[in-house]
């Protein structure tokens, strides 16, 4: 998530300085200082900037656009649509190429698909189903692109991870099919979301009171994301329009598999949300595991904080943590994605 100034409201997302050491008894906790990994961009064929939908927000349309990588490699491929973060305000496709490209040599069709933000006065409901018009548009283009339609997959990061998160628990939600190739499901077969927020109103609950204090703050990106632009309302109170934007609220029968990632130094998202996102799905007897990366940050891009449950990492000039570790790409952590998507296609 990064941080700035937008036309969405006050970005008031504070790094926290201290983050309180959590029960990870019911995850797996790795240590990713191992090899990352690499590409082969010859093996796959990119086509960029399709639009998939032009949704109308406050008067204004907007031109959402996708890539998609397609390996070249005969058969229909399963389909991974990734939902990339920006802190409410910032959906830029074009990020995490290293990371979708390697998931795409692995035999899958990869969508970076774009959603709209706070900055164009959108909230959360908008972007679920922009995320949802791009499944429907994928499957309409099944043809065209190579798409497994029986496999889908959502993966996203951060923003991303929370949006991938609402998207597997609506499955069949028709409130948010929006827009066209309404003959399509939106359906999805499998979740994987890293470091996402949850229960918006606890997102700081890990952190010292200077982070709180911050990410409290009312009207702020994150406010807008749920109640709208203008808000003078606090994500602190967990209100019922707060409980309509958690994921848990929405588990049901119809809830897909998940993979939770969460680093035990993430200075922007408290671990504890996908920890209480993932003892939810089990409470429902949905099948659900988290990966915790100890040590690692927010992404690749982040600067980790001052932690209980691990040693501080600084950031080097490319973003990576010092010694040019990047956990987040990690050979050991891209791993658990790709046995998750292989473990769920039949």
């Amino acid at each position: 998530m990064p941080s700035g100034g937008s036309d969405g409201g006050a970005l008031e997302i504070v790094e926290a300085k201290t983050i309180k050491k959590i029960d990870n008894s019911t995850s797996t906790v790795i240590d990713p200082n191992g090899p990352s990994i690499t590409c082969d961009t010859s093996a796959v064929t990119t086509t960029d900037d399709i639009t998939y939908s032009s949704p109308t927000t406050h008067g204004a349309k907007t031109d959402l656009k996708l890539d998609i990588q397609v390996p070249r490699s005969s058969g229909k491929k399963p389909l991974v649509v990734f939902i990339s973060g920006g802190e409410w305000v910032l959906a830029d496709r074009t990020g995490n190429l290293d990371q979708r490209t390697y998931i795409a040599d692995q035999g899958y069709a990869v969508a970076s698909v774009q959603y709209r933000t706070t900055t164009s006065g959108a909230t959360y409901k908008d972007a679920l189903s922009d995320v949802k018009s791009a499944i429907r548009y994928l499957r309409a283009n099944a043809d065209t692109y190579g798409i497994d339609t029986d496999h889908v997959f959502v993966w996203g990061q951060s923003a991303g991870g929370y949006l991938a998160a609402m998207t597997g628990v609506t499955n069949g939600d028709k409130a948010y099919d929006v827009g066209d190739h309404l003959d399509q499901s939106s359906k999805v077969q499998g979740v994987v979301d890293e470091f996402g927020p949850a229960n918006l109103s606890e997102i700081a609950s890990d952190y010292d009171q200077a982070a709180k204090d911050g990410n409290y703050t009312a009207g702020n990106s994150a406010a807008q994301w749920v109640y709208g632009p203008g808000t003078t309302k606090s994500i602190k109170d967990y209100t019922s329009q707060m409980a309509a934007a958690n994921p848990a609220t929405h588990i049901s029968s119809s809830t897909p598999p998940f993979l939770l990632l969460h680093g035990s130094a993430d200075p922007l998202v408290s671990p504890s949300q996908t920890l209480n996102l993932l003892t939810a799905l089990k409470d429902k007897g949905v099948e659900a595991e988290r990966v915790v990366l100890t040590g690692a940050g927010h992404g690749d891009l982040s600067i980790s904080a001052n932690s209980d449950a691990s040693p501080s990492t600084s950031s080097g000039s490319d973003g990576s943590s010092a010694g040019g570790a990047k956990p987040w790409s990690a050979k050991e952590t891209m791993g658990y994605i790709t046995d998750f998507l292989a473990g769920h296609i039949d």
